[in-house]
């Protein structure tokens, strides 16, 4: 079951009333402690008991905070009146026009113009003003020479490789060209000797075209044994 509502009134009970400042103190002071640390706030909170007793938290420091709080009280109470607003703005346009003049008056300097009025000491400060100005610039530039060398070298290597390149793909060419050359050479040399020679010729002497004449001749016989012999062969048979 859930506690009940407390009326927020005046306790009587003087003991009472101690013990609740107490638990209720500490609950703020740690409240006030999480809202700086979460919330990265300036937090500053005092506290004064019914006896007088002084109880205060700051997240940086008392003093800065009460400053900071009158500053800006004051502003907006300034704020709020249009007379002390225009003032506010003239105030601040004169501050504006102040600086202005001043930095006129450096440049002026600067570009080497109304140095009458400089000391020893002024004008020895400008002077180191100038070279350290000087010497920026010089090492801004060298650092783009030398950016710009690395670029164009780089560039250079990229022009050579291609080159390089280009150099073999036309040595190539000029070998395939001369295969070319004597393949064709040679597929010449055969027609021009195919040419020069007369059809459907034979070596020897022989021409194709003559007429072939065939004459058939008598069988000759087939060769036989003598008689003689033939004649022994039979009485030895018998």
């Amino acid at each position: 079951m859930g506690r009940g509502k407390i009326a927020i009134r005046r306790i009587d009970n003087s003991t009472s009333r101690q013990v609740t400042f107490s638990k209720r103190r500490s609950g703020l002071l740690k409240k006030a402690r999480e809202l700086s640390i979460l919330c990265d706030a300036e937090v500053g909170l005092i506290v004064f008991s019914s006896s007088g007793k002084l109880y205060d938290y700051a997240s940086t420091s008392m003093k800065s905070v009460i400053e900071r709080y009158n500053k800006l009280k004051e502003e907006n109470h300034q704020l709020m009146n249009p007379a002390s607003e225009v003032k506010l703005w003239q105030r601040e346009a004169t501050i504006l026009r102040q600086q202005l003049h001043y930095l006129q008056e450096c440049h002026r300097q600067l570009m080497g113009e109304q140095l009458s009025g400089l000391g020893i000491k002024e004008l020895q400060n400008l002077e180191n003003q100038l070279e350290m100005s000087l010497k920026g610039v010089r090492m801004r530039k060298d650092q783009i020479l030398t950016d710009e060398i690395k670029e164009l070298q780089h560039k250079g290597n990229q022009v050579h490789q291609e080159n390089v390149e280009l150099y073999k793909r036309l040595d190539l060419i000029h070998k395939e060209n001369a295969e070319l050359q004597k393949i064709y050479k040679a597929r010449n040399m055969n027609e021009e000797n195919e040419n020069s020679n007369p059809p459907y010729t034979i070596s020897h002497g022989c021409d194709v075209h003559a007429p072939i004449r065939l004459q058939l001749s008598q069988p000759q016989p087939q060769y036989s044994e003598p008689p003689a012999k033939a004649m022994k062969l039979g009485l030895q048979l018998r």
